[in-house]
């Protein structure tokens, strides 16, 4: 991912208001009913989520319409949000990447419960929603860029941040993986992405599914699905399911990269057997395989991620 030179920062301090967990609280003391059309009133729930009456107002009320080639469908179920939030399992010194701020319903929760939130959000038109949602909070860092196109390594400051987001359908798979070969200060991955897009970066071997994407993900990551999300759950809905998925860094082989780019060739040619296959990339793809452990008549969708490893290991090796 390269930087992006036209970024726009602007720091945004949000109106304080009181933890999921005060508001829990207040809602058991005092009068349960009075609380809750508190909330219904003013169709955002204490913590900073937006229920979809709210989103629509905002949208209406900023003449926004939600931009296609964005993959632009906004949270409008609190309860998802905390769920999302809660399987990044902040505390008060995290440091919290989000890529896709959209109207902040995410950013907000993450705001109180992090450090500092870092949020990208691609489409400048939704900044004066942004400073409507997010008002005068002060550890909430917007920057108007396209988030896929950013070394985070690079834009991020020093220590280990986590990365959480509803991640465009679109370019959702990309940002996964360019995150984990190269943003190392990242060190948890918190998304909601299409389900067919959560099945190829979870699937293990021998499964329809699997491919590059599950090799990357599963050389570099502890990887986990967290749960399914509806359509319904949008504003406007989408027409596929989604899913919440989490993956934990872990330390890579150092022969990670090489490894990658055989699993690469390989899937380029998945019916090919691998002593087929890796012809174009391996001096002698047959005696690298055999030293490696691996069955040259094997496929590729056969080969967990750690076996591309062994056969980059045998490859140097034979050097």
């Amino acid at each position: 991912m390269a930087n992006q030179t036209n970024q726009r920062t602007s720091f945004i301090p949000v109106r304080p208001s009181p933890t999921f967990g005060a508001w829990t609280d207040a809602r058991s003391q005092g009068s349960p009913r009075r609380q809750r059309r508190e909330c219904s009133d003013h169709h955002v729930v204490d913590d900073g989520t937006q229920a979809r009456s709210e989103i629509r107002r905002l949208l209406a009320a900023h003449d926004h319409r939600p931009t296609y080639s964005f993959g632009q469908n906004f949270l409008a179920d609190p309860n998802i949000v905390r769920r999302i939030v809660a399987e990044a399992k902040l505390d008060e010194s995290s440091q919290v990447v989000e890529i896709g701020a959209g109207t902040g319903t995410i950013t907000s929760v993450l705001a109180e419960q992090a450090k500092i939130v870092v949020a990208y959000e691609i489409d400048e038109s939704l900044e004066p929603i942004l400073a409507e949602t997010l008002g005068t909070r002060k550890n909430v860092e917007l920057r108007f860029e396209d988030a896929s196109r950013t070394d985070l390594d690079r834009a991020l400051g020093a220590g280990t941040w986590t990365l959480v987001g509803n991640l465009p359908y679109n370019v959702g798979t990309g940002i996964v993986l360019d995150t984990l070969k190269r943003a190392s200060r990242v060190t948890r991955i918190v998304v909601m992405v299409q389900r067919e897009v959560a099945d190829r970066l979870l699937a293990n071997a021998g499964s329809k599914t699997y491919g590059l994407p599950s090799v990357i993900a599963g050389l570099h990551a502890e990887k986990r699905f967290a749960f399914a999300v509806h359509p319904q759950v949008f504003e406007p809905r989408p027409r596929v399911e989604s899913a919440v998925i989490v993956l934990d860094r872990k330390v890579s082989s150092r022969h990670a990269a090489r490894a990658i780019e055989l699993a690469s060739t390989a899937f380029g040619q998945r019916r090919k057997m691998l002593r087929g296959s890796l012809l174009s990339v391996l001096e002698d793809p047959e005696s690298t395989l055999a030293k490696a452990g691996i069955d040259p008549t094997s496929r590729p969708e056969q080969l967990v991620p750690l076996e591309f490893v062994a056969i980059a290991r045998a490859e140097e090796r034979d050097r």
